[in-house]
């Protein structure tokens, strides 16, 4: 059991499980991605812990960059989704890898790859260490899932609890 703030957590995921899928997904990636040098896309901020993991497994040739998208505030979608882009996005034409922390409804993403249409690449693909079907309520498939997911509350390997518990290198799970 750990405490984030003013909530306590057990545990969910271990690193040990965490880097066998991680492990996995990268090696899906090379045969899929190896010889097209993608883009892999992160979204900040939680996704950073996967997204560097991932990168160590992926050894073709590609390119990396962020995107930051803002939808929560505590425990609670606000239903809105900003993004800012962390330099520039070379796009165009490219098959273009979206790499998150966590999809559950769906509306980041589904916001996401909307905002990602300007920039005119070949293909999007979508790759997230943690998906929860249940709460999923858009149609882009879900290319790469380290985890299959309940609909509950997560913190702990990037993600976060109004903005703690990123650094916990496990994932974590609300005890109710």
């Amino acid at each position: 059991m750990i405490t984030v703030k003013d909530r306590q957590f057990k545990s969910y995921i271990n690193r040990a499980s965490i880097q066998t899928e991680v492990d996995r997904i990268g090696r899906e990636l090379m045969v899929s991605y190896s010889d097209k040098s993608p883009f892999f896309l992160g979204v900040l901020n939680g996704s950073f812990m996967f997204f560097s993991d991932l990168m160590k497994e992926f050894s073709a040739p590609c390119e990396i960059g962020f995107v930051k998208a803002a939808s929560y505030a505590g425990m609670e979608s606000t239903g809105v989704v900003k993004f800012h882009e962390a330099g520039k996005l070379p796009l165009k034409n490219r098959d273009v890898i979206i790499i998150e922390d966590i999809v559950d409804t769906g509306n980041t993403l589904d916001a996401l790859i909307d905002f990602l249409k300007k920039y005119e690449p070949r293909s999007v693909a979508i790759c997230t260490l943690l998906f929860k079907k249940e709460a999923y309520k858009q149609s882009h498939p879900i290319d790469y899932v380290c985890f299959e997911v309940e609909n509950k509350f997560l913190v702990g390997y990037g993600l976060d609890y109004d903005g703690y518990g990123r650094n916990i290198p496990e994932v974590y799970i609300l005890n109710e």
